[in-house]
């Protein structure tokens, strides 16, 4: 049977990192029946175990609950949980361009963080009504009226109905249904128009091939419709339609305003793109929806398998792993050291970290990666301009006009006394300092700092030095020119690619010593010594020297002449001379990984 539009709420729940999003969802989930108490586990959406390991939620999951209101009507709520990290925004985007309202989060005991800056703008970018909630009010370091002036002072919410809840005991989860009923607007659709649905996500099931998450905007989606996807008119016939309660559960049709799941015997990944628009193929709609801001990557790596024979497995993964995650980037690269492999593109460093777990995990994949590194822009001396991806790549110094590389402005929310520290690290940093304001007790530093700088270890850093109370948010403002060179590794006078980097001119020397000095102790000793240096250009900036392993040629002489000594030495020194000449290095692959993690120090 069609809902009426008018009993239909569609809502994220959005917030800061650990401010209590799953758990929230959670006491609703359970509040609303959508489980029964013996189904519950801890934050139920959060479905892969890395999820459930870190802590943390990677992808925003959905959920159809029915919630019969103290009015009397019973009402269907579409919940969208969303990531609270600020490498997983395109995932919240995603989610809020499907809803009509949001559920701002904000933890009683910490106030109004960074990303619940950040995600706050994201929502009013999309038009929502906006629902403040206090959470973890049963704390008693809660400091209710605090974070309300806080939540009006910072973001400009009016928190007079501000609801007041807490997600471990359940307490005001039935306040806060009630106000999503009240507060929040119905969707608008309608059925009699031909059908227009969006993509909002999908992923590669084993047995179903590729399930894919709707929002219907208008017509009715049934099973047996002919589909059509707009972007590249390939054409499915859908064999099953469903919603989420969270377990899977076919229903016969989906209406205007819901939010479910459909699967069509899809077996090219290629087909599915976030975002895209679906329609009737007999009877298609006039235009698309305006879909999603394509993702802009901004970390990027190179993967290679360990095993040269488990390329096309890396390349089954990525697609698989793309399809549910629309912002990895990748394409095919060569490297002489590391062999077939792909430079992916990613939205930080933590995404970064995330897809290579997922690689090993749910593939089963031996990876090596190289350094994380930005995109930088080339103007050359023709007149031309390129985007440069891999250090290898870049062109003879002389073509070269100038460098521009991307800036992040960063805005940083700590309490005042770990102020000097922080104002300390974004400079050292190449910060520039932009706006320096309160928010209660504590200070809102905002810095323009290149991305470069806080690709490695800033996030680390920051953590250690505020002793984990600063929050920070960054995004992308543009380029700049800066005075970059590139850093080649040269092991016996041999460049190799997979090690090369572009730094800052005045911390090239420092990076290239640090890097030689690892290589020097973690390549094995050959029969004849190996230099490795570091060089910008044609000079060298840095070296060490992995000495010869020794080989007593003198030991089957008994007394006699001490020239037939001497023959045999200068004959191994000449063998020497020549192998250092031919003789190839072996660098084993433990050997790049360790060199590689050269952000841990």
């Amino acid at each position: 049977m069609p809902s009426d539009l008018n009993l239909i709420r569609n809502f994220a729940i959005i917030a800061h990192i650990d401010h209590g999003k799953s758990t929230l969802a959670d006491r609703m989930i359970e509040y609303c029946g959508g489980l029964q108490q013996r189904e519950m586990t801890e934050q139920v959406l959060d479905s892969m175990d890395i999820e459930k390991e870190r802590g943390i939620t990677i992808k925003a999951q959905t959920v159809r609950l029915n919630y019969k209101a103290r009015d009397g009507k019973t009402y269907q709520l579409n919940l969208m949980d969303t990531p609270g990290h600020v490498d997983f925004s395109y995932e919240v985007s995603r989610s809020l361009a499907s809803c009509e309202g949001s559920v701002l989060v904000v933890d009683a005991t910490q106030g109004v963080e960074a990303q619940t800056l950040a995600n706050v703008y994201l929502a009013l970018d999309n038009n929502h009504e906006i629902i403040p909630v206090l959470n973890k009010v049963d704390l008693p370091s809660a400091d209710v009226e605090k974070v309300k002036r806080q939540i009006e002072d910072v973001i400009g919410l009016d928190t007079s109905e501000a609801v007041e809840t807490s997600g471990k005991t359940g307490l005001g989860v039935e306040n806060l249904l009630e106000a999503i009923v009240k507060h929040l607007p119905a969707p608008q659709g309608n059925e009699e128009a031909p059908l227009q649905a969006l993509l909002i996500d999908s992923w590669y099931d084993s047995y179903l091939g590729v399930v894919i998450l709707v929002r219907i905007k208008d017509g009715i989606m049934r099973k047996k419709t002919q589909i059509r996807m707009m972007s590249n008119n390939a054409t499915y016939l859908v064999d099953r339609v469903g919603i989420f309660t969270p377990k899977m559960q076919e229903v016969d049709a989906l209406y205007p305003g819901e939010v479910g799941y459909i699967t069509a015997s899809i077996k090219s990944v290629s087909d599915c793109h976030i975002g895209d628009t679906i329609t009737d193929n007999k009877r298609p709609c006039e235009s698309a929806l305006q879909g999603f801001k394509p993702s802009i990557p901004v970390v990027f790596c190179s993967i290679f398998p360990v095993d040269s024979s488990q390329y096309e497995a890396l390349k089954d993964a990525l697609a698989k792993l793309k399809l549910n995650d629309a912002s990895i980037d990748y394409q095919n690269e060569n490297s002489t050291a590391l062999g077939l492999g792909f430079r992916c593109g990613f939205l930080g460093l933590l995404h970064m970290e995330i897809i290579q777990e997922r690689l090993s995990r749910e593939f089963d994949l031996d990876l090596i990666t190289t350094a994380p590194s930005v995109a930088y822009k080339l103007h050359l001396t023709d007149g031309s301009d390129m985007m440069l991806h891999n250090p290898a790549d870049m062109p003879d110094v002389t073509k070269i006009k100038s460098i521009e590389e991307p800036w992040v402005k960063a805005t940083i929310l700590v309490p005042d006394e770990y102020l000097g520290s922080v104002l300390k690290l974004c400079t050292e940093r190449r910060g520039e300092q932009v706006e320096l304001t309160y928010a209660g007790s504590r200070a809102m530093v905002i810095y323009k700092i290149p991305l470069n700088e806080i690709v490695f270890d800033f996030y680390d850093r920051l953590k250690s030095i505020t002793s984990g109370y600063a929050s920070f948010d960054y995004e992308l403002i543009g380029y700049h020119e800066s005075d970059l060179v590139k850093v080649q590794i040269l092991i016996n006078e041999e460049p190799v690619d997979a090690l090369a980097f572009l730094c800052f001119r005045g911390e090239a020397e420092a990076r290239g010593r640090q890097i030689c000095e690892r290589l020097k102790d973690l390549i094995p000793r050959h029969l004849f010594k190996i230099p490795i240096q570091a060089a910008i250009g044609g000079r060298v900036v840095a070296r060490e020297t992995i000495s010869a392993l020794r080989k007593d040629v003198t030991a089957k002489c008994y007394g006699g002449d001490v020239t037939r000594k001497r023959k045999l030495l200068d004959k191994q020194k000449k063998g020497k001379q020549r192998m250092r000449q031919f003789g190839k290095v072996e660098v084993p692959q433990s050997a790049f990984i360790e060199a590689l993690r050269i952000g841990d120090n």
